[in-house]
């Protein structure tokens, strides 16, 4: 993973909020205190109030390619709290995602101290290093991160040290610009290389749009100690890295589509207990297309999501999938955050026939051990029909999502046809299942894919809430 992304919180706006490689992967604003009334402002919670507003109105500035008032944002946030943790860390994150590599060395590298920062924000500086051909510094800032004498660093460090190698190489032979390099014609030295993005999405995808129809959502928690809960994408094993970033550059299959399915259902599903505060983690190579990991998240994977979370996180999932035949196996895995421990495995192995079935069992498992709880107050949650098909959806929806915010391509939606159809096929099973095809056929209609919607329209779910949400999407958006 690379630099971590961050979708703000904002109403009606994209993901909700937490960082991750690329879109910052966010952690979701905590609801307000038992009592309902705000909880008591401390000087220490005025002080991240405010720091979390500037980094939000600084990567504001970022994505309208302002990068001159962020940097006057940055800079006076670095007078007030430049050593802070998770300032160099959101700092250098939302650089990197919007492809402000220079900058991230010219404001963190001079206040970097390993120690006392950890070393999500040195891997995020060593990476604009590399990216800027300043090996020099590579070697030194690597050399420190090795002095740490982090186990769980050493596989990722060797990999940079491999990098740092080729690029020392490459530039013996001529074959890449030194540090600050540009053509006659005034021409940048070549693009830093892409790092992978996770974007956090904080609640069910298919709510956006109409989340503010009143009873399609929970109502805001308000335990004053949720436990914060994130999802990462699944890994595929069985495949090369270099065979991954180039199965990466076209349109998703199905596969691919359920690394991402899953994650948001089982996010989904922890939105309707009282007791967490959810988030997905999924990848992109910057606005690009998305990534595919082949292999699992390492403990550095999940420190650094941690380190990049407003408010951190107390229980990562990851997990990883593989193929042989016709069968699918899949391990996922379940880690208490402040011990930085793996808590509990789980397992399950299905085929085209069983997928539904196993996945429900898992589905449960889960539920049990994690002690999910109904929100009294919230729409009953029940598990869909069908898993395979509600997860093919729910990944069809970030799809359609992330293109409608400029985030990932047009074109990189796989089949859309054959999407909207599917969900349209489950949209009356359950009121969430047609709320879920509403809000997609609504963002193809918004992208100009109106001729993949289905000829005749399908049968829905018919209560009240239907209509208020077919009538707020009719709403002009932002």
């Amino acid at each position: 993973m690379g630099f971590f992304d961050r979708f703000n919180t904002k109403k009606n706006n994209a993901a909700d909020a937490t960082p991750a490689p690329g879109t910052t992967p966010a952690a979701s604003a905590a609801a307000g205190s038992a009592s309902g009334q705000p909880a008591p402002v401390t000087p220490e919670s005025a002080l991240v109030g405010a720091i979390k507003t500037q980094l939000l109105a600084a990567n504001g500035k970022l994505q309208a390619r302002d990068l001159p008032a962020a940097m006057t944002i940055y800079e006076e946030l670095l007078r007030t709290a430049g050593d802070r943790a998770d300032v160099l860390v959101t700092i250098s994150a939302d650089l990197g995602t919007a492809g402000y590599i220079q900058q991230i060395v010219e404001l963190v590298a001079p206040r970097y101290d390993a120690e006392r920062h950890g070393p999500a924000t040195g891997i995020n500086l060593l990476q604009a290093y590399l990216a800027t051909h300043n090996t020099t510094a590579a070697q030194h800032l690597l050399d420190i991160l090795f002095a740490l004498q982090r186990s769980d660093l050493e596989e990722r460090l060797h990999g940079f040290s491999n990098a740092l190698g080729e690029l020392i190489e490459a530039e013996k032979r001529g074959e890449l610009p030194p540090p600050g390099y540009s053509s006659p014609d005034g021409r940048p030295a070549p693009a830093a290389p892409k790092m992978i993005n996770l974007c956090s999405i904080s609640r069910p995808i298919w709510s956006y749009g109409i989340e503010n129809v009143p009873g399609v959502l929970p109502p805001p928690k308000q335990n004053p100690r949720l436990r914060r809960i994130a999802f990462g994408q699944i890994s595929i094993l069985g495949i090369e890295p270099a065979d991954a970033i180039e199965k990466s550059k076209h349109p998703e299959d199905e596969l691919s589509r359920f690394t991402r399915g899953l994650p948001l259902w089982l996010s989904e599903t922890f939105y309707y207990s009282p007791h967490y505060n959810p988030i997905a983690a999924l990848a992109l190579f910057a606005r690009d297309h998305y990534a595919i990991f082949p292999v699992e998240w390492t403990k550095t994977n999940i420190e650094q999501l941690v380190a990049t979370s407003n408010g951190g996180l107390d229980y990562v999932f990851t997990g990883a999938l593989q193929q042989k035949d016709n069968t699918t196996e899949i391990l996922l895995r379940v880690w208490e955050v402040k011990k930085l421990r793996e808590r509990k495995q789980f397992r399950a192995t299905w085929t085209a026939t069983t997928a539904d079935a196993e996945l429900t069992k898992l589905h449960e498992q889960i539920r049990l051990f994690m002690e999910w709880q109904q929100e009294p107050d919230a729409p009953v949650y029940t598990p869909p029909a069908s898993p395979t098909a509600w997860c093919q959806t729910l990944g069809a929806s970030l799809s359609f999502f992330l293109a409608g915010k400029d985030t990932l391509p047009l074109d990189h939606i796989a089949a859309p046809a054959d999407a909207l159809a599917r969900a349209a096929a489950q949209a009356a099973n359950s009121e969430r299942e047609t709320l879920a095809y509403l809000t997609l056929a609504d963002r193809a209609q918004r992208l100009g894919l109106s001729d993949a919607l289905p000829a005749a329209q399908p049968a829905l779910a018919a209560p009240p809430l239907i209509a208020q949400a077919q009538q707020a999407l009719l709403t002009p958006q932002p």
